[in-house]
């Protein structure tokens, strides 16, 4: 799914170094398909130990912030092991970028890679924004990965950096195998200007 303009409101975890694990915990790995993975997401910071009563200490469940498409991080935001399953469980659940003060770089990449907007900034702009959603009631981000901006409902505007590539990719909905798919004709071309006959095997 093609990603341009984000507007939408705002889930913050105030919590650094946030691994997969925590993400996704490992025993939910054993599904075959990438979607169904939301229900699980922070799944021992959202329940009680019976797996079904929600925790009232995580607030992702309430009312204010269940349909919130916008997270805010902290520091080396998807650490751990590399699961692909963690942008997954973010993106099935409905979270199409996440804004954090650094992210680990293979979660990262993999967020890139499943369609999701991964945007570092520095220290003192996360907790600008950290400190606005903690003064309203309902705090709505505006992203632009056209324009690489971020408004927030208080004023506040910044700008944020991306490579080229992952840009283009987003902004189209592409994944690897449809870019290579995008080349089919060339490399049909190419398969049979080599063919392994003409190589004389």
């Amino acid at each position: 799914m093609a990603i341009n303009h984000v507007e939408a409101n705002v889930f913050p975890l105030r919590r650094d170094n946030v691994d997969t694990d925590q993400i996704i915990p490992k025993q939910f790995l054993k599904r075959i398909e990438r979607k169904g993975f939301g229900q699980f997401l922070f799944y021992h910071w959202r329940f009680e130990d019976d797996g079904k009563s929600l925790r009232r200490d995580f607030l992702l469940d309430t009312p204010k912030y269940r349909d919130s498409e916008i997270l805010l991080g902290g520091k080396n935001f998807g650490c751990g092991s590399s699961r692909e399953h963690a942008p997954w469980a973010l993106q099935d659940y409905g979270f199409q970028v996440i804004i954090a003060k650094s992210f680990a770089d293979i979660f990262y990449n993999n967020c890139l890679k499943n369609g999701i907007l991964p945007i570092q900034l520095d220290e003192k702009t996360v907790d600008a924004l950290l400190k606005n959603e903690s003064q309203v009631d309902l705090y709505k981000i505006e992203v632009s990965l056209e324009h690489q901006t971020i408004c927030d409902s208080e004023g506040l505007r910044v700008s944020f950096d991306i490579d080229p590539y992952w840009k283009t990719m987003l902004l189209k909905g592409l994944d690897e195998i449809d870019l290579t798919l995008h080349y089919g004709t060339q490399i049909e071309d190419y398969e049979k200007k080599y063919e392994v006959s003409d190589l004389g095997i």
